[in-house]
C-alpha cells in the first residue's frame, strides 16, 4: 500500500494556470474522491499522480520517495480509464492478465492471480468470454480486475462508471467499495458525481478553477462547507442561496423577512442565507419565517421535492420525506432551523456558528 503527499503542485499549459498550490497528504488505505466541476482540475490531477503528465512545480512522493520524474509503469500505480479499453479479441481471462503475459511473470503464477480477481469480482463463469458478450458492468468489472491483477500500491479511477446507466452504476458503485474494504488499498477516485463522492469516500477533496475548495470527510463537507461552492456543490438537490443583509442576532431577506440566527455570532457579516431542501420545515400559511407559492411537486415516493417561490426572494426548493399534501399553486409557510442555517459573507467564506 502507499502514502502519498503533494506538496505545492502546479500545473499549467503554456501560460494557462491549470492547478495552483495543491497541496494534499493522502493516507495508507484511504479512499479519496477528487470532485468538483468540469474544467476544475480534477483528471488532470489524476494524471500527475499516475505520472502521465508532468508536473510544473511542486513535488509528489510516495512513501516519502519523490516521483515526479519517475516514469508511471515504475510508480507501481494502476489507472482505471472512463472507456474499458478491453482488447476485443481477448477474452476476459487473457485482458485481466495481459500485463503479466508481456512482462513475461510464470504462467502458473499469473492464472493464479487471474483466477483469484476472477473470484473477487464475480467473473469466474465468465473469464473465457469476449469482452462484446459482457454487459458494461461486466466490462467495468474486468477493467478493475486488469489493476488487480498488478497487486499495486495505489488505485486510480478516473470517472469509471460514467458510461454505465443508473442501475449499473448503483451496482458498481457497491462493488468499488466492496473492493476496497478487501484490499485495503490506497484509491484516488475522480467523478462530477457527489453521490458517488458521498458514499464512497473517506475524505472528499473539492475542487474549483484550479483550487482546492475544502477537504474533508463526507459529512464534514455535508455539514460544515468553508464555503458558497462547496455548500452548493455538495447535496441534492442544491442548497438554498439567497441574498440577505446581516444583523445582529440574524439577517433581513429582501422581501423584508427577518431570520433570527442567535447561533450566528456575527451574522452582521452576511451577505448571503442558505438552507438545505430537506431542512426546511412545512408550517401552516402565516406561521413561519417565509410564504412560499407551490409552483412544481415532484413526488418521488420516499420523498416529495416542492419547488416554491417566495415573493421578493425567488424560487426555492423543499424536500419533504414521504409524501406530502401541497398542491401546485398552493400557499405554505416554511421555517429555517437557526441550528440549520448556513451564512456566507460577501466573499462566499462561510460565517461560523455555535453547535
Amino acid at each position: 500500500m502507499a502514502r502519498m503527499e503533494l506538496r505545492g503542485v502546479v500545473k499549467r499549459y503554456g501560460t494557462v494556470e491549470v492547478l495552483r498550490d495543491i497541496n494534499l497528504d493522502i493516507a495508507d488505505g484511504e479512499f479519496i474522491v477528487l470532485v468538483g466541476p468540469s474544467g476544475c482540475g480534477k483528471s488532470t490531477l489524476l494524471r500527475m499522480i499516475a505520472g502521465l503528465e508532468p508536473i510544473t512545480e511542486g513535488d509528489f512522493l510516495i512513501d516519502g520517495a519523490r516521483m515526479n520524474d519517475m516514469r508511471p509503469r515504475d510508480r507501481d500505480i494502476a489507472m482505471v480509464f472512463q472507456s474499458y479499453a478491453l482488447y476485443p479479441h481477448m477474452d476476459v481471462a487473457r485482458n485481466m492478465g495481459f500485463s503479466m503475459e508481456i512482462r513475461r511473470d510464470p504462467v502458473e503464477e499469473k492464472q493464479s492471480r487471474v483466477a483469484q480477481a476472477a473470484e473477487t469480482l464475480g467473473l469466474s463463469a465468465l473469464t473465457d468470454r469476449l469482452p462484446k458478450a459482457l454487459s458494461g458492468g461486466q466490462r467495468q468489472r474486468v477493467a478493475m480486475g486488469r489493476a488487480i491483477i498488478r497487486d499495486p500500491k495505489a488505485f486510480l479511477f478516473d470517472e469509471p462508471l460514467s458510461n454505465l446507466d443508473a442501475a449499473l452504476r448503483v451496482e458498481m458503485r457497491l462493488e468499488i467499495a466492496r473492493m476496497h474494504h478487501r484490499l485495503s488499498a490506497t484509491m484516488i477516485y475522480v467523478t462530477h458525481d457527489q453521490v458517488e463522492a458521498l458514499t464512497l469516500a473517506d475524505r472528499i477533496v473539492v475542487l474549483n478553477d484550479g483550487d482546492i475548495q475544502q477537504i474533508g470527510s463526507p459529512m464534514d463537507l455535508y455539514e460544515r462547507p468553508a464555503n458558497r461552492f462547496v455548500a452548493q456543490f455538495i447535496g441534492s438537490p442544491t442548497m438554498n442561496v439567497v441574498p440577505v443583509e446581516g444583523r445582529d442576532n440574524g439577517v433581513q431577506l429582501r422581501n423584508g423577512a427577518v431570520v433570527s440566527l442567535p447561533n450566528v455570532p456575527d451574522a452582521k457579516e452576511a451577505a448571503s442565507l442558505g438552507v438545505r431542501p430537506e431542512h426546511l420545515e412545512l408550517v401552516a400559511d402565516g406561521q413561519g419565517d417565509l410564504v412560499a407559492s407551490a409552483d412544481v411537486v415532484e413526488r418521488l415516493g420516499s420523498d416529495t421535492n416542492i419547488y416554491a417561490q417566495v415573493e421578493g426572494v425567488g424560487e426555492i426548493v423543499v424536500r419533504n420525506h414521504g409524501n406530502t399534501l401541497v398542491r401546485s399553486g398552493e400557499r405554505f409557510g416554511l421555517r429555517i432551523p437557526p441550528e440549520q442555517a448556513h451564512v456566507f459573507s460577501s466573499d462566499g467564506t462561510a460565517i461560523l456558528r455555535r453547535s
